[in-house]
């Protein structure tokens, strides 16, 4: 018997159906042999005769089945607003989970493409836990107005919105997750008109979509960055239609499998008769999209406007925007959010090597304090951290080090503790870099662990900094590991690396030890906080070390590990986010150019 069965679903209706025709040619005739493939239609209303021309494709390998919505769209109208979009066909994609629960996983494919790889091997790619595999949006990277209109109205980065018209769809994690409900919560909510479900689903699906090769939905729009001949499906997106215009974008492939079909006389018709004025509201109905993208954007009651009006806590929203203020004026190294005012912290306050014995039972007390907050905040889903990648590279350390991470979460550090406690190296002690502010004046409870839990912190005194960075040199010597945060300022649920400072692999450097590079990248959880923005998942990345180079001045070394360690962050954001790493800072803005300019 062979296996798995693959099951594949198209969404059409009688006027369409025709088109689909041509696309499962082309799906038939280059799909492996070695598997059995059931391609179900989705339709509210598809003719007999429309019906008996889609079965004579089937093969031994392929299955047609015909699958009337009608009867599943009237056992949900009661959730559903009163709006016609469940009668479109593009929605139907979204039924496919709830409708057939024997299903762990279907591939869904737009009838306006042409299908030139082997389906099987898209299917079979393994998309773990994602709740769907997909393709970059070509128009919200490719256009300014459709980007900014999917960052503004959306919430979702340009770079990561993706095309709906092929999905490997995950049907178990769309019904763990509960996608179809929260569509359908979304279209009580929000009337999304630019790309319509495709909204909904790149809302619903943020930082859960698994990347698929662009090849395997080449759109017929703007620059393609491969050769044709590579593309595995080309899709023919918006006006772009081979059977409206002759001169279409990659329309030789549609014709090639378009003239081994009964369908091709009346597809050739559809494009004999499309007259100039039908092409002329094509080119409008462009414009006015664009124009719509533009004047959705400039709502002040769209989408984003309005979630972060009505369901998220005010204070983080304007944090946010500060955020981006603070990026466009390149003041990278100032917090976003005020510490409680501090005070001076005097050399003979601080011992921060040799501690006495009742500083370490208080450090003792200290540690276990926090555990059990954080075992709690892990248990209520409050603190996720997901997975820790390249923990070898904290096992294999064979000396002290200083340890760099971005920081964008005041208990940050406790995930860095966790792979400090991962590595189990019980030998080597685990030290914070923290705040002069955050030792000598935060109150209660924080204030306990800030002072007790192996903190190290810095000050505005000249002589206090100088017993730190001996204390530093000290600790590290001794094997142990210490965490500095060398953006130097937090900025909440901020993904991008910043500019560093110095001061972190100045102390490598003095200290003849290795800096130990990680960086957490999250993402959203399907867990709601208090404060209406979802919890994060925390990603963190342990880099191999970087280990000063001998022969040269302190400085120089510790400017060459800073280089570094910016590069590694860069790449990690990058290949993570799939995003290139840009900022918004502007020209008159000398930091980060400088910065930038060091870096290159």
């Amino acid at each position: 018997m062979k296996e798995p069965i693959i099951p594949i679903f198209y969404a059409s209706d009688d006027a369409f159906v025709k088109f689909t025709v041509v696309s499962m040619k082309s799906m038939i005739q280059n799909a492996s042999k070695d598997y059995r493939y059931i391609l179900h239609i989705l339709h509210t209303e598809i003719s007999d005769s429309m019906k008996d021309v889609v079965n004579r494709l089937a093969n031994d390998n392929f299955e047609i089945r015909f699958v009337d919505v009608t009867a599943y769209l009237k056992s949900i109208r009661d959730k559903l607003p009163l709006r016609d979009y469940y009668s479109k066909t593009t929605y139907y994609r979204l039924f496919i989970a709830e409708m057939f629960p024997q299903y762990t996983k279907a591939l869904y494919m737009d009838s306006d493409t042409i299908i030139l790889g082997d389906v099987s091997q898209l299917y079979l790619t393994d998309i773990g836990d994602a709740y769907l595999g997909a393709c970059h949006e070509q128009v919200m990277l490719q256009t300014k107005e459709f980007g900014t209109y999917v960052e503004k109205v959306v919430g979702v980065s340009r770079y990561n919105f993706f095309n709906a018209g092929l999905m490997l769809i995950n049907c178990e994690q769309f019904r763990l997750r509960f996608v179809l409900d929260k569509f359908i919560d979304y279209l009580h909510y929000y009337n999304f008109v630019v790309t319509q479900d495709e909204d909904y689903l790149n809302l619903i699906c943020k930082d859960h979509v698994y990347w698929l090769d662009q090849r395997w939905n080449t759109e017929t729009y703007g620059q393609v960055e491969y050769p044709v001949e590579q593309a595995k499906m080309i899709h023919y997106i918006m006006i772009s239609k081979p059977w409206h215009y002759k001169d279409c974008m990659f329309g030789d492939y549609f014709w090639e499998y378009a003239k081994q079909t009964e369908v091709y006389d009346a597809v050739l018709s559809v494009l004999h008769s499309y007259s100039d004025d039908e092409k002329a509201k094509d080119t409008k109905s462009a414009e006015n999209l664009t124009k719509l993208a533009v004047d959705e954007t400039n709502r002040e009651d769209n989408f984003l406007n309005r979630i972060n009006r009505d369901k998220r806590d005010k204070d983080r929203v304007e944090i946010l925007l500060k955020i981006e203020q603070y990026e466009r004026e390149g003041r990278f190294d100032e917090d976003v959010e005020k510490d409680p005012p501090g005070r001076m912290l005097m050399p003979d306050e601080i011992e921060y090597v040799r501690k006495t014995r009742a500083e370490k039972l208080k450090t003792k007390v200290a540690f276990k304090m926090a555990h059990k907050f954080i075992d709690q905040l892990v248990e209520e889903k409050k603190f996720i951290v997901k997975e820790i990648k390249g923990i070898e590279n904290f096992k294999n350390l064979e000396c002290g080090a200083v340890i760099t991470c971005n920081h964008f979460n005041a208990f940050d550090s406790f995930a860095i503790q966790l792979a400090y406690e991962a590595a189990e190296q019980p030998e080597r002690n685990f030290w914070r870099v923290i705040r002069e502010g955050n030792y000598t004046s935060f109150p209660g409870f924080y204030g306990f662990l800030m002072r007790h839990c192996n903190t190290l912190p810095l000050s505005s005194n000249a002589a206090t900094m100088k017993k730190f960075f001996k204390g530093v040199t000290e600790l590290i010597s001794n094997g142990d590991y210490v965490l500095f945060y060398p953006e130097q300022s937090m900025w909440w649920n901020y993904r991008k690396p910043k500019p560093l400072k110095r001061g972190a692999f100045q102390c490598a450097a003095r200290s003849a030890a290795p800096v130990l590079p990680c960086f957490i990248t999250m993402k959203d959880s399907d867990v709601m906080g208090e404060d209406g923005f979802y919890v994060q998942e925390y990603t963190i990345h342990v880099s191999p070390p970087i280990f000063p180079e001998e022969g040269l001045p302190h400085r120089k070394q510790a400017e060459l590990m800073m280089k570094k360690n910016y590069e590694l962050w860069k790449e990690i954001y990058e290949a993570e986010y799939h995003i290139p790493l840009t900022y918004t800072t502007q020209e008159d803005m000398s930091q980060l150019q400088d910065f930038m300019e060091y870096m290159n």
